[in-house]
């Protein structure tokens, strides 16, 4: 992975990095059948196209990538995707972790584990421990992941901590989501043509600003990514607050 600069020189329109980007990856099967493909080869093109994106987002020096690869509502497609899929993330862990540790890669999984197969599991666990030492780039995997059953989750584990209900604050809700400790996002990407937040990070994206794209997943690259940043550089990001007064009055 190459330096920052380089790709910040190539795209002048890209003022400001966000720290923390997530991307709904959609369009993984449309893309397949819109060349006669089955679906599982559109998922095969997505996760190729995982390894080109985060390295464009290190290149531009985004400090953290959310990924939704799975949710807990897509177990209801058909079984044949549904396994297609579960060997493919067993397939991309086994082919990609060394590489992507030696790049410096930390990876980090936002899910329920419960439901995978014991071996997709435990390499998810190694992948995790292998890697947590790493700096350059958060890669968060959320893989069997819902927004809402993360906060049930979240609640649970604070009733099962016996904290008092005065000490509950949003800080604390914060630290005991999937992922506690990782900061907020400050852009959420949705490729795929549509407009929906389709239950992924509802609580950590409560101020995020959001980009949709047209393009499908196995075809978004760097250059979607530029077009992406350069409208976030120029969004004025308020957190519910109003403009700043302009000093020259």
């Amino acid at each position: 992975m190459s330096a920052t600069a380089p790709m910040l020189e190539q795209y002048p329109l890209v003022t400001r990095v966000p720290y923390h980007v997530g991307i709904i990856m959609d369009g993984n099967g449309r893309w397949a059948q819109s060349r006669g493909l089955p679906r599982v080869a559109g998922h095969r093109a997505g996760t190729e196209n995982v390894r080109r994106v985060l390295r464009a987002a290190s290149e531009f020096g985004i400090k953290a990538l959310s990924l939704y690869a799975f949710s807990t509502e897509n177990w209801s497609r058909p079984p044949d995707e549904v396994a297609g899929l579960m060997a493919l993330l067993g397939q991309v862990i086994q082919r990609e972790v060394k590489e992507l540790n030696a790049n410096g890669v930390r990876i980090l999984h936002s899910g329920r584990l419960e439901g995978i197969r014991p071996r997709l599991r435990n390499q998810i666990q190694e992948a995790i421990a292998l890697t947590s030492h790493n700096e350059r780039i958060t890669l968060n995997v959320a893989f069997n992941y819902g927004g809402r059953a993360e906060l049930v989750d979240a609640v649970r584990h604070i009733m099962s901590d016996g904290v008092p209900a005065d000490a509950v604050t949003e800080d604390l809700i914060s630290q005991y989501l999937y992922t506690g400790g990782l900061p907020d996002p400050d852009l959420i990407i949705r490729t795929g043509g549509e407009w929906r937040l389709s239950n992924f990070l509802i609580w950590q994206a409560a101020y995020a600003e959001y980009y949709a794209t047209p393009t499908y997943w196995p075809d978004f690259g760097e250059a979607d990514l530029a077009a992406a940043l350069e409208v976030y550089s120029r969004r004025e990001r308020r957190f519910g607050g109003v403009p700043a007064p302009d000093s020259s009055d």
